[in-house]
């Protein structure tokens, strides 16, 4: 099937909203209630920005079926079913389909970082697609995993049937671009973060998976509108005033910025999940400041 129809336009990886350390679905439903509002295409969950990794599976599958029931019916759920067992990838995948998760974004593994190589990562994605019931978009975050897919591999796993897309998160527009070039044209290409949505998408992205769309949805799918229309230099004038609010809630701040912004914005964010910290004072005025700079507050 070809999905370059159904699967495009701006994702926010969604935050996990908790109160006393245990999920707050309340406010989960208020804010993807006010993301039903906008443009977006549809939400990730339990992405990085998500706090994946500090969920246990029970709380994954409860989020998955939360947003199933609070998203607006043509909104798609991207589900970051990622771990380094492809077993347990395996097992957490097909029962967040269950739950109505209708693509599964899964990260690279990258615990034995040496052993991470072609042949590892083949092995690995072929593997996982043959066996799980949705499709797989591959998940390149050389941040966090300190390991890089290369284009050669992802080239090759773009002929899988069940391995429709990939999210690459390393603001490498050059392997962005050659990602596109090499893949068929079916194969989608997000870029994942907003500092290079712009250029991702004038290489022929299909469009982002941003943190910066759970705070400034609007202005993300205006970027992707206005490049879609040709209008260039109106994107670029949205692009460059929200490339410190994205490198504050992204590499500065992190996950705490992220949510510390969404409660000046009038989204929910509360707590990072322990051992997460919060933003101190000072941190939390100056992601304020960066926020009025950028017309967002």
């Amino acid at each position: 099937m070809n999905y370059n129809e159904t699967l495009k336009g701006i994702f926010p990886p969604v935050t996990t909203p908790f109160q006393n350390d245990e999920l707050a679905l309340d406010k989960f439903e208020e804010n993807i209630q006010k993301f039903n509002q906008t443009d977006l295409s549809g939400y990730v969950v339990f992405g990085s920005n998500g706090e994946s990794v500090l969920l246990t599976n029970e709380e994954k599958l409860i989020l998955i079926a939360s947003v199933k029931e609070y998203a607006d019916s043509e909104k798609k759920i991207i589900a970051g079913t990622g771990l380094e067992s492809i077993k347990d990838t395996i097992f957490l995948t097909n029962n967040a389909a269950k739950m109505g998760a209708d693509f599964a974004l899964i990260i690279t593994p990258s615990f034995y970082k040496s052993g991470m190589n072609h042949n590892a990562f083949i092995t690995y994605y072929t593997t996982i697609a043959d066996s799980i019931s949705i499709p797989l978009i591959i998940y390149n975050v050389t941040k966090f995993t300190n390991v890089n897919i290369a284009v050669e591999t992802i080239t090759e796993l773009a002929q899988h049937p069940n391995i429709i897309g990939i999210k690459d998160s390393t603001e490498n527009i050059a392997q962005i671009s050659e990602t596109i070039n090499n893949t068929p044209d079916d194969f989608i290409v997000f870029v994942g973060t907003g500092s290079v949505l712009l250029p991702g998408l004038n290489a022929g992205a299909n469009g982002g998976v941003l943190a910066l769309a759970n705070i400034a949805p609007n202005e993300c799918y205006q970027i992707y509108n206005l490049i879609a229309e040709g209008k260039l230099e109106e994107a670029k004038e949205i692009q460059y005033r929200l490339l410190s609010v994205n490198k504050a809630i992204t590499s500065k701040y992190g996950v705490a910025g992220l949510k510390a912004a969404m409660d000046m914005l009038g989204y929910f964010g509360g707590l990072p999940r322990k051992p997460l910290q919060e933003l101190s004072l000072n941190d939390k005025e100056d992601l304020k400041t960066i926020l009025e700079k950028a017309t967002l507050l």
